[in-house]
């Protein structure tokens, strides 16, 4: 599945997200949309992960879809 894919489908995706980062909130990823760089941010700020630990979860994550 490609970003604008992920975007499109992004209320459907939205809980396979919290499930695993289960401290984000909905508002939260209401904002991300989706996106794939805010997704990254988002995970770094609320996990304290750096850039490329976040990256990489995140790409891993949405691999797996």
């Amino acid at each position: 599945m490609n970003w604008d894919q992920i975007e499109g489908k992004w209320k459907e995706l939205k809980g396979k997200a919290v499930e695993k980062w289960g401290d984000l909130t909905d508002d939260e990823l209401d904002k991300v949309n989706g996106k794939r760089e805010q997704m990254i941010g988002l995970i770094q700020q609320k996990y304290g992960r750096t850039r490329e630990v976040a990256e990489r979860e995140v790409d891993d994550f949405y691999g797996k879809l």
